[in-house]
């Protein structure tokens, strides 16, 4: 199974969080924040259940099928340090990740699109993987294009979400820099990552 590709506001209101950032999808949850369906009622969950939720949280938020989430999981336990923090922090590496938190796009599959179009350059390079996990001083530029230069002068303009300090983003060049590897502290993703390692290492 590929990407989730239905209703975004329904997966808001299941997990009782904003992992769709698209304006409906904030709105849905907003408005109703029971989950869908006709009985409404939100049912204590198991442990293993409680467990599921947070490991869908970092799925649906970051775009990942299984098997990327396992890839990144089996990579982040081979790294130094806490495995959930580890985690985590490769996932705000990928490509569409720091392209939305720079303020390019108002959301990552808006982000992700564009990359897959080949709309970025990575230190002047094509780049169209979004999983492409960013370094220290990767410089991201929009394509010399007059249309996407517009697009992207316009989509910023629109983006009121908070920046993040590891990326310098400039609005006028449509330049961001990586500054510095992200830390634990940078994720902006209200997960209990401790308990979807649990899960992943049954």
């Amino acid at each position: 199974m590929g990407r989730y590709t239905g209703p975004k506001g329904r997966i808001n209101r299941r997990i009782g969080a904003i992992v769709f950032e698209n304006a409906g999808a904030v709105k849905a949850l907003e408005n109703r924040d029971t989950p869908p369906g006709q009985h409404t009622r939100r049912r204590k969950l198991s442990v293993y259940g409680t467990a599921l939720v947070e490991k869908q949280k970092i799925k649906f938020y970051y775009g990942l099928r299984q098997k990327v989430l396992r890839k990144y999981f089996d990579k982040a336990r081979r790294l130094k340090g806490n495995t959930g923090e580890q985690l985590l922090i490769l996932c705000e590496r990928r490509l569409d990740n720091v392209v939305r938190r720079a303020g390019y796009c108002k959301t990552r599959p808006q982000a992700r699109q564009g990359i897959a179009h080949g709309h970025f350059l990575v230190n002047g390079n094509k780049m169209d993987r979004a999983s492409y996990l960013v370094k220290a001083g990767d410089v991201i530029t929009v394509k010399n294009r007059p249309n996407l230069v517009n697009l992207y002068k316009e989509l910023k303009e629109e983006v009121t979400s908070e920046r993040t300090g590891w990326i310098d983003f400039d609005g006028a060049s449509l330049e961001a820099r990586v500054q510095t590897i992200p830390s634990y502290e940078d994720v902006s993703l209200p997960v209990d990552v401790g308990q979807v390692v649990a899960l992943m290492s049954r």
